[in-house]
Order: structure tokens, then sequence, then C-alpha cells
């Protein structure tokens, strides 16, 4: 009489999970590598600086174009509001605060991952399926130094100098707004605009700046990186770096606005 053998157990719970926790993993592990080639010679300045002028300097118009939009459409909207209860004198605070509290991280930060983001998992993808990371290493080059590290410090650096100049320029189209309708002063709608600013609010600006530009960096590099399956895999990468980048960035800033919050109401 045959016995049954039964067959080998393929996943450890299903497919699925195997491979989410396998990515968990995977790009913790990515993430563990960047910090530790971080703080480890030789440095790449001159690759940090070209990075920061690829990702600062050319984004330029598209930042300047939607944080002008943004303040001057943003100042257009609460109007009506305000003006119903004979506020609008208050317009130059409430959009001052919207701008550098929420508005001007989170624009800098959706056009950069969608711009720069999807540009570093293209460009890394594709050296990743045409080999020439593999060329790297042989002709003692350190791939993941010169390729990721640079990158991901670059975008950490430049993200928050870019959300800076987008709060500026969006208080900039909140003034012509403002200016059109009531004829303010721009020394009168700078006083009002920052007087109910606090340094708590500069400094959570930042941080979400700092972590913004980290996690567009790491994430597209980690997909560029892991790209395959030739031209497709490229494509993908892509994809995917825009769209992990803009998840996590709403995870984080639902972090850091309940963190600075419990700060601010101590």
């Amino acid at each position: 009489m045959k016995t049954q053998v039964k067959p080998p157990r393929k996943y450890f719970i299903t497919r699925r999970l195997d491979a989410f926790f396998a990515g968990v993993y995977n790009a913790f592990h990515f993430v563990a590598r960047f910090f530790k080639e971080l703080v480890l010679p030789p440095f790449e300045g001159k690759e940090i600086i070209r990075q920061c002028y690829e990702i600062g300097y050319k984004s330029l118009p598209l930042i300047t174009l939607t944080g002008f939009i943004t303040g001057f459409v943003f100042t257009k909207q609460s109007r009506p509001s305000l003006s119903e209860f004979g506020a609008t004198s208050w317009l130059p605070s409430l959009v001052a605060i919207a701008m550098i509290r929420a508005l001007a991280p989170l624009v800098t930060s959706l056009i950069t991952a969608g711009k720069v983001g999807s540009n570093i998992g293209a460009e890394l993808g594709s050296m990743k399926v045409t080999e020439q990371i593999d060329a790297m290493e042989v002709s003692a080059v350190n791939p993941f130094k010169f390729l990721v590290v640079s990158r991901v410090v670059a975008t950490t650096l430049t993200i928050p100098m870019l959300m800076m100049y987008t709060a500026f320029v969006g208080l900039m189209g909140s003034y012509l707004d403002i200016h059109l309708n009531e004829l303010t002063s721009f020394t009168t709608f700078l006083q009002k605009a920052f007087e109910k600013i606090t340094f708590l609010d500069f400094l959570s600006s930042l941080i979400k700046a700092i972590a913004y530009g980290f996690t567009i960096g790491i994430v597209g590099c980690y997909q560029g990186y892991k790209a395959s399956q030739g031209t497709e895999g490229v494509g993908r990468a892509a994809n995917s770096s825009v769209v992990i980048s803009m998840f996590l960035i709403f995870i984080e800033e639902i972090i850091i606005v309940q963190i600075v919050n419990y700060f601010r109401f101590l």
C-alpha cells in the first residue's frame, strides 16, 4: 500500500504576505545600508552638489508656478467666508499660517515626488537593467555611495530650501489678490502675515520638508535599484517611486502634525 507524501509547503504564510514582509525587510536593509555608507569615506561631494542643482534649480519653474497659484487661489477661496463676518483683514495671517504650516511642505514635496522621484527611479532602473551598476562595481566604484547616497542627501537638503521658496511665492500670490481687492500695502501685508507665526511653525515645516525629502530620495533609489525585466521594469520603478513616496508623505504628515500639536498645546 502506497503512502501519500505531503507536498512541501512553498510559502511561510501566503505568497502575497511572504512577498510583502520580504519587501519590508529589504527596504529596511536598504535604509540601514544608506546610513552606513553615509558616514564612511570617501564622500561624493561633487556628485551631491550636482544632484542638488539637478533637483533644486531645475524644479524652480514648476515650484514657482504651483506655489504662486496655490497662494493666490487659497486667498481667493477664503475671502467669501471671511467677508461674511467682516474679517477680510485676517486674510494675510490665515494664508501665512496655512502656507507655512501645511501647504508649502505638501505642495513642494508632492510636486517634487512627481518630477524628481520618478526621474530617480527611471534613471537608476535603466542603469540597473542595462547592467551599468554592475559595471561600476567591476571598475572599483561603489555604485551605492555614488548613486544612492548622493541622491538621497541631495533631496534631503534641497526640499527644505524649495519649501521655503514655495512659501515665499505663495505669499506673493496671496499679496497680489489682497492688494487688488483691498489695496493693502506690501509692508502692512507682511506685518499681518507674520504676526501669528511662531518658531514652532517654522520648525515643524522644516522637519516635514527634511522627512519628505529623505522619503522621496530613498524610495526613488530603492525602486530603481531593484528594477528588473527591461523597459517594463524601468517604467514600473518610476511609477512606484511616485505612488509610494506620495503615500508615505501623507502618512508622515499625519504623524508629524499629531506630534507638533501635542507640543503646541502643552
